[in-house]
Order: C-alpha cells, then sequence, then structure tokens
C-alpha cells in the first residue's frame, strides 16, 4: 500500500519564506509547494532569489514537492507570448529547487465570451507550454478551478485524454465549491492521473473549513487512493482558513462559517494537525 507524504503551501503560515520553514520543521512536514517566498510570486522572482530560497531549504531540510505556479492563470485574449516566457523561467526554477511537478491552470475566458466555447483556444496554448515543460523535464499537473476550462470532472478528462503528458492536481475543496461531490465518481473518474492532491475542505455553501470538517470526502479520497495508487504520493495542505482580527470579535456574533482564526499560523497549524489526524 502506498504511503502520503504530507507538503503544503506555507506562505499560508508566514510571509518571510524562513518563517515558512520554520513552521514546516515545527510541524514535521518534510516537503513544501512553493507559491510565494517574500511575499513574491515565484514566477517574479530572480535566479539569484531561487538559488538563495535553494539554500535555505537545504538549511532546513526539507524538499520541494511542486511549484505552485500561476500558469494558465489569465485570460486567452492576454499576453500568451509574455506567459510563455514566464513559464521558461518557472520550468528553470523548478529544476534549480529539484521539483519535478509544477501546478497549472487551464485558462479564463476574455470578458465577452465563455471559455467553454474556446476549446480550441485552451488547447492550443496548452499544448506550447506543455513542449516547452517537456524541454525543461517538468511534469505540468492541471488543478481543477472555478471558471477556467478544467473546472468540472468531465472537462478535466478531457484535458488528460487529448494530453498524455498532463497530470491532475486533484483538488477536492474547489470541487465542493463547483457543486460537483468529489467522491466517489468525479475521483475514480481522474484518478489514474493524479500526480498528487491538494488538501483543503469546504461546504457546497461556500464556506471553506479545516480537513475532515466539510464536504470534500478527504478520508475516504485518500483512503481508496493509497490503495489504488501505484506508489507513495504527496498531499500538499492549502487550507485557505478564514481570520478575524481579534477574539472578542465572537462575543455576541454569529458567523457564517464558525472556524475563524486569530492569526494565520494558528489556522495552518490547526489545519495540519486536522490532516494528521484523517491521514
Amino acid at each position: 500500500m502506498a504511503s502520503i507524504i504530507i507538503s503544503a503551501f506555507a506562505d499560508e503560515y508566514a510571509d518571510s519564506f524562513e518563517e515558512q520553514l520554520q513552521g514546516l520543521y515545527k510541524l514535521g512536514i518534510s516537503h513544501i509547494e512553493i507559491r510565494h517566498i517574500d511575499k513574491k510570486n515565484i514566477s517574479k522572482l530572480t535566479k539569484d532569489e531561487v538559488l538563495e530560497a535553494k539554500s535555505i531549504l537545504d538549511k532546513y531540510g526539507i524538499k520541494v514537492s511542486a511549484i505552485g505556479s500561476p500558469l494558465g492563470k489569465i485570460k486567452l485574449d492576454g499576453d500568451l507570448d509574455g506567459h510563455l516566457e514566464t513559464a521558461k523561467r518557472v520550468f528553470e526554477y523548478a529544476n534549480n529547487l529539484g521539483a519535478k511537478f509544477v501546478r497549472v491552470f487551464s485558462f479564463y475566458a476574455p470578458a465577452d465570451k465563455s471559455i467553454i466555447n474556446m476549446k480550441g483556444e485552451v488547447f492550443s496554448a496548452l499544448e506550447k507550454m506543455l513542449a516547452l515543460a517537456k524541454e525543461h523535464g517538468v511534469i505540468l499537473c492541471h488543478e481543477n478551478e472555478a471558471k477556467i476550462y478544467g473546472d468540472i470532472p468531465a472537462r478535466c478528462r478531457e484535458l488528460l485524454d487529448t494530453f498524455p503528458d498532463l497530470m491532475c492536481v486533484y483538488d477536492m475543496g474547489n470541487f465542493v465549491l463547483e457543486g460537483v461531490d468529489p467522491y466517489p465518481e468525479a475521483y475514480r473518474l481522474l484518478k489514474d492521473r493524479i500526480a498528487y492532491f491538494h488538501i483543503k475542505d469546504a461546504l457546497a455553501a461556500g464556506a471553506i473549513v479545516p480537513p475532515g470538517c466539510g464536504e470534500a470526502k478527504i478520508a475516504e479520497i485518500l483512503s481508496e487512493h493509497k490503495k489504488d495508487a501505484g506508489g507513495d504520493f504527496f498531499v500538499s495542505l492549502e487550507p485557505h482558513l478564514e481570520l478575524f482580527s481579534g477574539l472578542n470579535a465572537l462575543v455576541g456574533r454569529s458567523f457564517e462559517n464558525p472556524y475563524k482564526y486569530p492569526d494565520a499560523k494558528t489556522a495552518f497549524t490547526d489545519a495540519a494537525e486536522k490532516l494528521k489526524e484523517l491521514i
């Protein structure tokens, strides 16, 4: 049976990259999915900044499971040539950081169009990005998210069937927020191409909640995947939990989402502990 390796978007713990790694070390999490370093997106870093980040990672003994890139998260009438240049830089950084997976999206439509009717443009842009990824020896992993082409399981499957080199980041919380039951049908439709999971939990009503407290069926999905996966796999914690400005704000008030935290570190720590309990 496969084992689960926990990774995380530690920029939800702290802005400072060193603090991010200190938090992971404290929580016993061995990997990170890099998105922001010192408030700067991975796609905006310089080569020197990436190499400095690698030295800090080595200091704490933390490895990079994936690059949480923003690639494919632009409108199709945007600067696609410039976006591909950004992709080259991100793929180079993935190599510098020892990450084989790069998270991507499947584009937004211009304001006056529907993304469903832009299949040709989506596929053309993804094809170019996949070719660049192949040159750099990295694997693109598509995340299901609202309003992009691959927002629901059927279109995610269409992308995977069209592009043999594309893999899937399965975000069960995002499916819940799209009104999709993430298990069993959606999971089983995509499971053979799942590279890794993003762990966030949600309620269909719209609230994002700690792992195990919502409708994302995280425990069921991971339990089945442990039996189905051909080897060990990553789960990347992306809790997206809400904060409130002070504990006294709770007095005499009720919130739509009962899970609010005084600060980011408390929220992240609670999510990490609940994920470990689920696993």
